[in-house]
């Protein structure tokens, strides 16, 4: 009811880069990251990339007192990273995973193999219910040739399809991680926008940290300076985003994002700053709207553009298809060649000619491997039009929708 006393809620956000055997000091940075965790005492911790569930093990270990409740979520081949802490009781999880992740021949990315998702955890504290969620899409690697892009957007319209369809018994939304988007790109517009999320940073009374919020600075050790020549002050790709749903309000009152070094130390917890909300949450009078709001001619062309760009996406994947079985034509015509000069050949024998076996079954093997690699290409990106298909398909229809109400 009105006047109801205030609910101050205090999250942590943190891309921890803690890859097993690749990042650098990595379990020393896990270490430290433990350490202020412990010391600060916030009441949510949402952290990305602790790919290894070993790093997840000893945090558990440490900040079990702390934090008597805790979920990792498992995906993919090397997991999804994801991992809640919290000091309230985790009533129910649920993980959804993103239908498309980039490529798997793309190694020295790896986005694919870690199966990024978006984890849910709900929480109830004095008797509100929060749905929690925490993901990590995926990294963009060139802003001038983003080849991720529709990639990028198809997860965050499935992020968007996720909070609205999961939420609706919650009173408030909250949502953390690195969304590898800048504030002003279509994704991050077509996620707010479609989900009615509003920004900590945007709507924080008191700032303190980076310029401009940014996590992504030059001056981190850890970070690749060329990649940031363009944005001299750093980027701001990780946040919190958060909103009531029933009859409740949320403040954000403050933000903080980490600032170089960890105390006492000469290194920072991560390449990433770490960002962290106090947030109030206060019961209202009346229930407030769940609805898109106000702002759907806005989001008529946040959709449109969108849309635009996973129909892009779209016929790029359909020239590799069709480029992919191609070449596996081709190797199987190949084969078939081989086969039948392996038979003139063979007939020849009895003429006294040599049959030349090392050239033979050398060339057979190289037509497999390409037949090989060539087909599950092929069947890779058939799933991968099938995917923008879709989530064009969804678009067309929300558009629509949006466009009635007008």
């Amino acid at each position: 009811m009105e006047g109801d006393p205030m609910l101050r809620l205090r999250i942590f956000d943190l891309n921890c880069w803690a890859i097993r055997y690749l990042s650098k000091r990595r379990q020393e940075r896990v270490r430290l990251i433990g350490d202020m965790l412990r010391r600060e005492g916030f009441d949510l911790v949402l952290l990305q990339e602790v790919w290894s569930e070993q790093d997840y093990s000893d945090l558990k270990a440490k900040l079990g007192g702390c934090y008597p409740f805790s979920h990792y979520f498992r995906s993919g081949v090397i997991g999804s990273g994801l991992c809640v802490f919290s000091k309230f009781p985790i009533l129910d999880t649920l993980l959804f995973q993103y239908s498309l992740n980039g490529y798997p021949y793309m190694l020295q990315h790896g986005d694919w193999f870690c199966g990024k998702s978006v984890g849910l955890v709900i929480i109830k504290i004095s008797g509100i219910t929060f749905n929690v969620y925490v993901t990590h899409l995926h990294a963009e690697y060139c802003r001038e040739k983003d080849a991720y892009l529709p990639h990028r957007l198809v997860q965050a319209w499935e992020l968007a399809q996720f909070i609205r369809h999961t939420s609706k018994a919650a009173d408030v939304v909250l949502l953390g991680g690195d969304l590898n988007m800048h504030p002003e790109d279509v994704g991050i517009r077509l996620l707010r926008g479609w989900t009615g999320l509003q920004d900590a940073f945007a709507e924080a009374t008191r700032f303190e940290g980076c310029e401009d919020g940014c996590t992504l600075v030059p001056n981190n050790c850890f970070t690749v300076k060329t990649e940031l020549l363009p944005f001299p002050l750093g980027i701001r790709i990780d946040y919190i985003l958060y909103k009531a749903i029933s009859s409740f309000t949320v403040k954000c009152e403050e933000l903080k994002t980490t600032t170089g070094t960890a105390p006492g130390m000469d290194i920072p917890f991560s390449d990433h700053e770490a960002v962290m909300a106090t947030l109030y949450i206060q019961r209202q009078g009346q229930a407030a709207g769940a609805g898109l709001g106000t702002a759907e001619p806005m989001l008529v062309d946040v959709v449109t553009e969108a849309r635009t760009e996973v129909g892009v996406g779209l016929r790029a994947a359909q020239q590799q298809r069709y480029s992919k079985g191609r070449m596996a034509v081709l190797a199987l015509l190949l084969l078939l060649l081989q086969a039948a000069a392996a038979l003139g050949a063979l007939a020849g024998l009895a003429a006294g000619q040599p049959f030349p076996k090392l050239s033979f079954s050398l060339l057979a093997f190289l037509a497999i491997g390409v037949l090989l690699l060539a087909t599950g290409l092929h069947l890779f990106h058939t799933m991968e039009v099938k995917m923008l298909q879709g989530t064009e398909e969804q678009m067309r229809m929300a558009l629509r929708v949006l466009q009635e109400h007008l």
